[in-house]
């Protein structure tokens, strides 16, 4: 059986925080310096994508806390994120015709609330991927740690010679192409789809 796993920021969707981060601050009831400053440069988000907050709910209480702001729902969190999450068509193609030749899964660093809130800020992957969704902060490490592949892989029943991966973080791919899995650094929807081809034929 082939798996296929699919990054999401800046493969699936394209990822902008410029127009994040102002939504983000309103809706916090705070700066966007405050917000910066306490949680990314604190290194909090980092942790959360390594699993420390397992849940939307904790992830949020603990945001609120640590920037001293106003606590917001999954709903507000995924508004916020749907503004800097634009849907690249060739890539949720690509996704799409994975899902009728394997299993196609997303593989993300993310926090918990992502997860949580997928289904608000994208519909169009959730169509495709179905309960198919692997998060970082759920499995507890983060790409390119080669225990992360290991999980996915072993997750879906697959091999790493049967498993085809497209990220656009060379580091990552560089990560899964050391066990062996088809690792596809992503830049263009016209070689992500001539490197799925060629991963399809690889046996004549």
């Amino acid at each position: 059986m082939d798996l296929y796993l699919f990054d999401f920021d800046k493969t699936l969707y394209a990822y902008d925080n410029r127009f994040r981060l102002p939504a983000l601050a309103l809706a916090a009831q705070t700066s966007q310096y405050q917000l910066a400053k306490r949680w990314w440069a604190g290194g909090y988000e980092f942790r959360a994508e390594s699993g420390e907050w397992p849940t939307g709910d904790q992830y949020l209480d603990e945001f609120a806390r640590v920037t001293e702001s106003r606590r917001m729902s999954i709903e507000e969190w995924a508004h916020t994120r749907s503004l800097a999450s634009t849907p690249t068509p060739g890539v949720l193609a690509a996704a799409a015709r994975a899902a009728t030749r394997g299993t196609v899964s997303l593989l993300s660093n993310n926090p918990s609330v992502f997860e949580a809130a997928l289904p608000y800020f994208a519909p169009e992957a959730v169509e495709i991927l179905g309960g198919n969704v692997l998060v970082s902060a759920a499995l507890g490490v983060r790409k390119p740690d080669a225990r992360i592949f290991e999980i996915a892989i072993d997750r879906y029943g697959a091999s790493a010679e049967n498993t085809f991966f497209v990220d656009d973080v060379l580091e990552n791919v560089t990560g899964a192409s050391a066990l062996g899995i088809h690792a596809h650094h992503y830049t263009t929807v016209e070689r992500l789809d001539e490197a799925m081809l060629a991963f399809e034929r690889r046996n004549g």
